[in-house]
Formats: structure tokens, C-alpha cells, sequence
């Protein structure tokens, strides 16, 4: 008995394979206008020609936020010199106690090149919601003393704007977010 095989022999078009969630197309979080720490009003199209990473956090978080800032940190250095073709972009969901001095100290803890970036709470809210982050304050929001669960993935936008990965719970030094970025810069060279 004889028995062929129907369909395409031809070798299918290379396509990168992320660490990351890739969602490019996805219909939510084309952009944003917020205020840097240096008082600059910035939009996503303002890092034209470099990949962004996008994360929503609160500098007084006492876990997940200086960690993941650590592991993008990270693989910045890994990149080498094409970490300049990267900005790293951090969104505070506190702005009363995240001012831009605050800003400005905890991040250049990681990199001196990372911004951050505020908004009041009606547009913070809304560029949260824009990108799906959930974010609810927790306890004595009087005294100051409280915390703030929220999502804790980096959006990354490819050199031409387009959102194009999710990297959730980056604890590998680095390594794997370190290889989307390149591969990114890359296709855009």
C-alpha cells in the first residue's frame, strides 16, 4: 500500500521566536501622553527609532517593581551598545507620593537613562486602563501609608512603535528579555 502526503513541502518563512508573549496586533495600548521626571510632556512617538520598554509600578512597591527594574536593568547591559537603542519607560500608579524627584532617584538606582513618567490620577488611570493594567491602592491612603497591587509585565514596543511583547515575571538575569530586545533591533536595522 501506497500512501502520500498532501500539502506545502516548501520550508515555511523564518519568524523570531520570543521568550516573551508576543501580541503583536493586539487593539489596546497604541500610547500615551505623560510628564517625565525632567518635566518633558512625552508620548510613545517621541522614542521613535527605539525599542520601549513600558512598565506600571510604584517606587515605594516593596517587591516586584525594584525586581523587575533589576532584570530589565540587566539585560541593558547585556545588550552592550545597542542598549541605546532602547529607552526604558516606568509609569507610576502612585503620582501623589512618586514625584519627579522620587522618580528621578529610584530610577537612576537601576539606569540613569530610565524615565519615569506621571500623570494626575484621572490620566494615570486611564493609561493604565489603555494597556489593561490592573491597580488598587491598599490601606491608610491618608497617612500616606499604603500599597499598591497592580500587573507587573514590561510592554515592549518594537523600534517603529508597534506594541509587540509581553514579558511577565523576568527573573533569569535578564538573559531572555536581553535576546527580544536584540531580535527586535535587529529586524528594524
Amino acid at each position: 500500500m501506497f500512501i502520500a502526503a498532501c500539502g506545502n513541502t516548501s520550508t515555511p518563512p523564518s519568524t523570531p521566536a520570543f521568550a516573551s508573549t508576543d501580541i503583536t496586533g493586539v487593539q489596546f495600548g497604541k500610547g500615551f501622553t505623560l510628564i517625565d521626571h525632567n518635566g518633558v510632556v512625552r508620548s510613545l512617538s517621541d522614542f521613535r527609532g527605539k525599542a520601549v520598554a513600558l512598565f506600571f509600578g510604584y517606587t515605594h512597591c516593596p517587591d516586584k517593581c525594584p525586581a523587575t527594574m533589576a532584570q530589565v536593568a540587566a539585560a541593558l547591559e547585556k545588550l552592550g551598545p545597542a542598549a541605546g537603542r532602547v529607552q526604558v519607560l516606568f509609569v507610576t500608579l502612585d503620582p501623589e507620593r512618586d514625584t519627579p524627584s522620587v522618580l528621578k532617584q529610584y530610577l537612576s538606582g537601576f539606569n540613569p537613562r530610565f524615565l519615569g513618567l506621571y500623570g494626575d490620577d484621572e490620566t494615570t488611570q486611564e493609561t493604565a486602563s489603555q494597556f489593561k493594567v490592573f491597580s488598587q491602592r491598599q490601606g491608610a491612603e491618608s497617612s500616606g501609608d499604603h500599597t499598591v497591587d497592580h500587573s507587573t509585565g514590561v510592554y515592549i514596543f518594537d523600534p517603529q512603535g508597534q506594541l509587540r511583547l509581553y514579558a511577565n515575571a523576568i527573573s533569569d538575569g535578564g538573559d531572555a528579555l536581553a535576546r527580544d530586545l536584540a531580535q527586535l533591533l535587529k529586524a528594524a536595522a
